[in-house]
């Protein structure tokens, strides 16, 4: 991701040695319909909507194998990092998922014995989640197969490029998460 491929991938067509992307393919097009239009932000979001919908049709295959859907990691996860119980709110907001999905996903996890649920003392409304000793295990044998598949899906990208793509996107991710903030308060 250094300046010389952003630019000539930007500016033109891909970097010499490398093939064009999809993206690539429809600023041309719309540059030959709107030769004036600035295509710099559909560079940026129709790679990273294009990079998202590749990696989702690959169906993280360390889940498959597991059983697992990705979203269905994502909430085992979660309460695998926190170290402690969290509420299906909380699961929602640490998944960025509606609350019915994550009540879906965790009836399925507490049918196959992965999540356990336990009312609150002074408030019968609330649930506490936490992971059973199945749970834990089957996140802790999964996380180091899921994080050799994703860094395979990265391969191309050398570990200073990498670096770099994930400090930019952290940057947008920040930006992106302020801004949608401020627009709800």
């Amino acid at each position: 991701m250094g300046a010389s491929r952003a630019a000539d991938e930007g500016g033109g067509g891909p970097a010499p040695g490398r093939r064009g992307d999809t993206v690539a393919a429809v600023v041309r097009q719309w540059r030959s319909v709107h030769p004036g239009l600035d295509t710099g932000p559909m560079e940026v979001i129709g790679r990273i909507n294009r990079c998202a919908a590749l990696l989702q049709q690959a169906e993280d295959a360390p889940l498959r194998r597991a059983g697992l859907s990705r979203p269905e990691f994502d909430l085992l996860g979660a309460l695998r990092r926190t170290g402690h119980e969290l509420t299906p709110g909380e699961l929602a907001r640490e998944t960025f998922s509606s609350g019915a999905a994550v009540t879906k996903r965790l009836k399925q996890l507490s049918e196959r014995g992965l999540v356990e649920r336990r009312g609150d003392d002074r408030d019968r409304r609330v649930v506490h989640l936490r992971l059973t000793d199945a749970g834990r295990d089957l996140v802790d044998a999964v996380l180091p197969s899921q994080l050799a598949y994703e860094a395979a899906a990265l391969s191309g990208l050398n570990s200073p490029e990498q670096g770099e793509l994930a400090a930019l996107l952290g940057e947008l991710l920040g930006q992106l998460e302020g801004r949608l903030g401020a627009l709800r308060s």
